[in-house]
């Protein structure tokens, strides 16, 4: 199993970025595809983006597309998730997550992720 830590949460003004690290240890990292979700106090777990293994692929949610980009250097074992424009309604803490090849189910669903972070708070104040 992977292990996942999150780190470069914050308190930000409405406006400001921030870059978000996942560093993994533990099995082969390349093979992993990886997902960054957030969940605010009341509400469900949310997609936000992830990669795929390769890095060729990546996939956001409407709403954070233009905004949010995630990467991954397999060279460092660590996907990023670079937040720029930031909202308050981005509030939430953010998690990252990791899918083995054996792990069924879409990238967008977290369900299919078999490995998490602890997650990492992000406060956008207005």
């Amino acid at each position: 199993q992977v292990q996942l830590v999150e780190s470069g949460g914050g308190l930000v003004q409405a406006g400001g970025s921030l870059r978000l690290s996942c560093a993994a240890s533990g099995r082969t990292f390349s093979n992993y595809a990886m997902g960054w979700f957030r969940q605010a106090p009341g509400k469900e777990r949310e997609f936000v983006a992830a990669i795929s293994w390769s890095g060729g692929n990546t996939y956001y949610t409407d709403s954070m597309k233009g905004r949010f980009t995630i990467s991954r250097d397999s060279a460092k074992n660590t996907v990023y998730l670079q937040m720029n424009s930031l909202k308050p309604e981005d509030t939430a803490v953010y998690y990252c997550a990791a899918k083995a090849p054996s792990d069924s189910g879409y990238l967008t669903n977290h369900y299919a992720y078999g490995a998490w972070g602890q997650g990492t708070q992000v406060t956008v104040s207005a």
